[in-house]
This record gives structure tokens, C-alpha cells and sequence, in this order.
């Protein structure tokens, strides 16, 4: 299905903030380039965002802007991965991810009492998957491996996990964010998990530890 558009003027009168916001938040990287669409209308290029994504960010910068600089927000927002490390205790309290996920996890991403950022975001995806329902126990680790395997090959750009069944055969996949893929009619998508949608997930519950 494709993805419902928003036109810039649309956007500004609907949420209120003013033009001058919007790029000072781009130029930042507040709100990713690839948002910015151009495309063809009656009244010459025009530019367009995806609806449902540029409405729930611009709500999260208005409830934040207050708290944090335009500095802080473009970290937060970023899709690389901060260089802060994790106590599993903080981890566990803060029901970030559960223990079972910890445990599954453990002979893959490791048994330490600190994690860092990046194997706290493999095990956060792999909860949220778990606690999704579409997958099971013995999915996990493969899930793990393909993140482990594969996610630095994207050195910090979006990118998105994606899970198909067919015959009862689970796969893992990692492809460029936004990227089209195409399966025969015997195979299913489980779900397709937008990595930089889980740091910035990440990212906010760690800053309130």
C-alpha cells in the first residue's frame, strides 16, 4: 500500500509550526532529508513528507523542545547509535527489555553486567519482536545473528529487519530503509522493524535513567 503524503503547506497549518522551524529542524537532522519529497502538482514541484511519520515526530519535538536543545534533539533523533553504555540492572528496572529476552540473548550478544548501545539495541529489537507474538523463542537467536552480522554494514544509515515465513521457514533479512522488496505468493512477511525508529525508542527511555 502506498504511503499516505502530506503536502508542506498541509503540514504547517495543521500542526502549527512555521516554515523557518521546519528547515531549521532539517538542517539539524531533526527531521531526516529523505522526508522532504518532491514531487510534480498543478502548481509546479511541490514538496510533500510521509503523513503519519512527520506528525508523530514534529508531536515528539513539541513535547521535548522545552527540555532539551536542538543539539540534544538531533541526538535523540539520530540513527546512529550513542556511545553510552547500560547496566543490565538499569536495563531489567526500567522494563526495557525483559529478563527472558537477556537470557536468550546471552550466548550470542554476551553475559556482562554493562552493555553497551548497540547490543542494548539488539536485545530491545529482539524483545519487541518477541513481545510482538509474531515470532518465537527459536527465532530469537537467528534474529540476533542477522542484526549482529549485518547492522554494522549500514555505519549508521537507516536501515530496516525484516522477517518472512514460507512453509513454515522463518528468514531475517536487512535492507536499506524505505527500499521495496517483492516475494512469491507462498511467502509471508512477519513484520519489518524500522532499526532507526527502535534507537530513538531506545535512545529516550535511556536519557531518563
Amino acid at each position: 500500500m502506498e504511503e499516505e503524503l502530506i503536502s508542506k503547506k498541509e503540514l504547517l497549518d495543521m500542526t502549527g509550526i512555521s516554515y523557518g522551524q521546519l528547515y531549521r529542524w532539517k538542517r539539524k537532522g531533526i527531521i531526516p532529508e529523505e522526508w522532504f519529497i518532491r514531487k510534480s502538482a498543478f502548481t509546479g514541484q511541490e514538496t510533500f513528507f510521509p503523513k503519519q511519520l512527520m506528525l508523530a515526530r514534529i508531536d515528539k519535538i513539541l513535547h521535548m523542545k522545552d527540555g532539551l536543545s536542538l543539539d540534544d534533539l538531533a541526538e535523540m533523533f539520530s540513527p546512529t547509535p550513542s556511545g553510552q553504555s547500560i547496566r543490565v540492572l538499569d536495563i531489567l528496572e526500567r522494563n526495557i527489555v525483559s529478563r527472558p529476552s537477556i537470557e536468550l540473548a546471552a550466548p550470542y550478544v554476551g553475559q556482562t553486567e554493562l552493555y553497551n548501545f548497540e547490543q542494548t539495541l539488539y536485545l530491545y529489537i529482539l524483545d519487541q519482536s518477541l513481545l510482538s507474538g509474531e515470532m518465537s523463542l527459536e527465532e530469537g537467536p537467528h534474529l540476533l545473528r542477522t542484526l549482529m552480522e549485518h547492522y554494522g554494514k549500514y555505519e549508521g544509515k537507516n536501515c530496516d529487519l525484516l522477517m518472512i515465513r514460507k512453509m513454515g521457514l522463518s528468514v531475517f533479512m536487512m535492507l536499506s530503509a524505505g527500499s521495496e522488496v517483492f516475494f512469491d505468493g507462498g511467502t509471508k512477511m512477519v513484520f519489518r522493524v524500522s532499526v532507526a525508529k527502535c534507537i530513538e525508542e531506545l535512545k529516550l527511555k535511556i536519557s531518563i535513567l
